[in-house]
C-alpha cells in the first residue's frame, strides 16, 4: 500500500492507496510545529479502525508547499512506515511532464501534482481551478506540459480578511445566497464573496481561453476544478465541465507508479 501525503497550507491529507484504488483519506489542520510522533498518533488511529497496520505501507510520496512540514513527515515515513517517501518537486522526481516556466522551483507542488493527474485522467489542454486556500488556476497543453498560471486570494481567506479588517463585519459561512442583492448584512456577505468568486471564475478563465487560442488555434481547452468548495460553484460557473475532489491524490499516486517502474 502507498500512504500519499499532500501538506497544504490549511490542511494536511494523508491517503492510503491499494494500487490504483484510493482506500481511505483523512484530513488533519496544518501545524509547522506538529512532531512526526503526533502525526503517528493521530494517524494509526484511523489506519486500525480500518484495519490497516503500519505494516501494510511499503512505499510513501510527500507533496508540500509549506517547508517546515517537510522534515516531520519524511521522518514519520522513515520511523513509523520503515520507507523513504519521495517528494514532490526533488531533482530527482520524474514528473513526465515540462514546466514552462522560466524558474520552474517556484511552482507549487500540488498544483504540479494536478496538472499530471489532470492530463493522465481527462487530457489537455486543461484550466485547473483549485479552490484551496488560495484560488489558483493551472494551465496544461495538448501534451500536458504546465505552461503556467494565475493565484489569487482563496475564498475562506477573503472571508477571514474582511472580518479581520473590518470591525463591524461578522465572519460568515460561503455559501449561495438566495438571492445576488443582500437584504441583511451577512446575505451581502455573501452575495459579494460567492457572486464576486463566480465573476472572478468566469473572467479569468475568458481570458485564459483567448491568450491560449493565439498561439493554440482550434484546441478547445477543457476546465476542470478541484477544492473543497469546487462543488460549490459548479452550477453557477458554467465553464466548469468535470469537478474532481480526488485529484491531489491520484496524482500522487501516478507520480509514484512513474518514479518506482523508472
Amino acid at each position: 500500500m502507498l500512504l500519499a501525503i499532500d501538506a497544504g497550507n490549511t490542511n494536511i491529507v494523508f491517503a492510503i492507496h491499494d494500487g490504483a484504488e484510493l482506500r481511505h483519506k483523512w484530513r488533519i489542520s496544518s501545524s509547522s510545529s506538529r512532531t512526526a510522533d503526533e502525526y503517528m498518533v493521530w494517524l494509526t488511529q484511523l489506519m486500525n479502525l480500518e484495519n490497516i497496520s503500519p505494516d501494510n505501507i511499503s512505499g510513501a510520496i510527500i507533496a508540500t508547499v509549506v517547508p517546515q512540514a517537510l522534515f516531520p513527515l519524511q521522518l514519520l515515513c522513515r520511523r513509523y512506515f520503515n520507507c523513504a517517501a519521495l517528494v514532490v518537486g526533488e531533482d530527482d522526481i520524474e514528473l513526465g511532464l515540462k514546466v514552462c516556466l522560466d524558474n520552474p522551483k517556484e511552482v507549487g507542488a500540488d498544483r504540479l501534482v494536478n496538472a499530471v493527474a489532470a492530463h493522465k485522467k481527462y487530457g489537455g489542454p486543461m484550466i485547473i481551478i483549485d479552490f484551496g486556500t488560495a484560488t489558483t488556476f493551472d494551465i496544461i497543453d495538448k501534451a500536458g506540459n504546465y505552461f503556467g498560471g494565475i493565484i489569487s486570494p482563496g475564498v475562506n481567506l477573503s472571508v477571514e480578511a474582511l472580518h479581520m479588517a473590518a470591525a463591524k463585519l461578522p465572519r460568515v459561512a460561503v455559501e449561495r445566497p438566495e438571492q445576488v442583492i443582500g437584504t441583511g448584512t451577512v446575505s451581502a456577505i455573501q452575495s459579494g464573496i460567492f457572486w464576486g468568486y463566480v465573476g472572478l471564475v468566469e473572467g479569468v478563465v475568458k481570458r485564459i481561453k483567448a491568450e491560449f487560442s493565439e498561439t493554440n488555434p482550434g484546441q478547445k481547452m477543457t476546465v476542470m476544478a478541484t477544492g473543497g468548495l469546487a462543488p460549490l460553484f459548479r452550477d453557477e460557473v458554467t465553464d466548469i465541465e468535470i469537478v474532481d475532489q480526488e485529484l491531489t491524490t491520484y496524482g500522487l499516486f501516478e507520480i509514484y507508479s512513474r518514479n518506482i517502474a523508472s
